[in-house]
C-alpha cells in the first residue's frame, strides 16, 4: 500500500528536522514541495538525491491526478510546505482532500514536527487551554472587516500569521479593533539567527518594529 507523508519541517534552524522526517524523506520515492527551492536546501544538507515537483496553491487537479497515479502504482511520496507543518495556513490540505477521494487506498500519515503557532503559544505565557487561529490576515479587499470580526471571536487568544511587508498594517489594525491597550505578542523569526519574542501593546509593537526589526516573518497573538 502506498503513503502519502504530509511532513513538517523546520521554521528556521534546520536542528528541528525530526529524526523521523529524514527517514521519511531517505525513503520517499517522490518529495512535493510547496517551495522545491527550499526544501532543496534540505535535501542537499541531507545527501539526499531525490526527485522533487512542485506542489504549491497554483496546482491544478491535472496534477494532483499526476500524484495519485503515481502513489497507485505503490510508490511513497512525502509533501513538504514551505516550512513548519503542512496544511496550516498553506495549500497541503487540497492535496490530502484530493488523494483521499480520488486514492483512498493511499495511507496518509502526519510526520509532526516545527509550527510558529505552537512554538509561540509556549513561550506566550498565556493560558492557551483554548486558542483561535486565524492564519494571515487579508492582503487587500476585506482587511477592516476582518479585524473587526476578529473582536467577536470569544476563544482566546487569537493567533495570526503576518509577513514584514504587511506588520505595520496589521498592528494598526488590531489597535483599532481591540484598542491601544491590547496586549499582544509577538514572535519574530522564530527559531531562527534572529528570533524575538516580544511583549506589550499594538501601537508599541508599531514602533518598535519599525525599520529593520520589522524585518522577518511574525507570529502574533491576541491575548485576553
Amino acid at each position: 500500500m502506498a503513503t502519502l507523508y504530509i511532513v513538517a519541517t523546520p521554521i528556521g534552524n534546520l536542528k528541528d528536522l525530526t529524526l523521523r522526517a529524514i527517514e521519511v524523506l531517505r525513503e520517499a520515492d517522490l518529495v512535493l514541495a510547496e517551495d522545491t527551492r527550499v526544501i532543496q536546501k534540505i535535501l542537499n544538507h541531507l545527501d539526499i538525491r531525490k526527485p522533487v515537483w512542485r506542489a504549491d496553491e497554483y496546482a491544478h487537479d491535472s496534477f494532483y491526478k499526476k500524484v495519485a497515479e503515481f502513489l497507485q502504482t505503490g510508490k511513497n511520496v512525502a509533501f513538504v510546505s514551505d516550512a513548519g507543518t503542512p496544511g496550516i495556513a498553506d495549500p497541503g490540505s487540497k492535496l490530502v482532500n484530493y488523494i483521499s477521494e480520488y486514492a483512498p487506498d493511499t495511507r496518509i500519515v502526519p510526520v509532526p514536527g516545527a509550527s510558529a503557532v505552537a512554538a509561540l503559544l509556549s513561550v506566550a505565557g498565556i493560558n492557551t487551554n483554548e486558542f483561535t487561529f486565524v492564519g494571515y490576515p487579508p492582503h487587500k479587499k476585506g482587511r477592516e472587516t476582518f479585524f473587526k470580526n476578529l473582536v467577536e471571536i470569544k476563544v482566546r487568544p487569537i493567533v495570526l500569521y503576518e509577513s514584514p511587508h504587511r506588520l505595520q498594517k496589521t498592528l494598526e489594525g488590531i489597535e483599532k479593533a481591540f484598542g491601544k491597550n491590547q496586549n499582544i505578542v509577538v514572535g519574530k523569526e522564530l527559531t531562527k539567527l534572529h528570533e524575538e519574542i516580544w511583549r506589550g501593546t499594538p501601537g508599541e509593537a508599531k514602533e518598535y518594529f519599525k525599520g529593520e526589526k520589522g524585518r522577518g516573518e511574525f507570529t502574533i497573538t491576541i491575548n485576553d
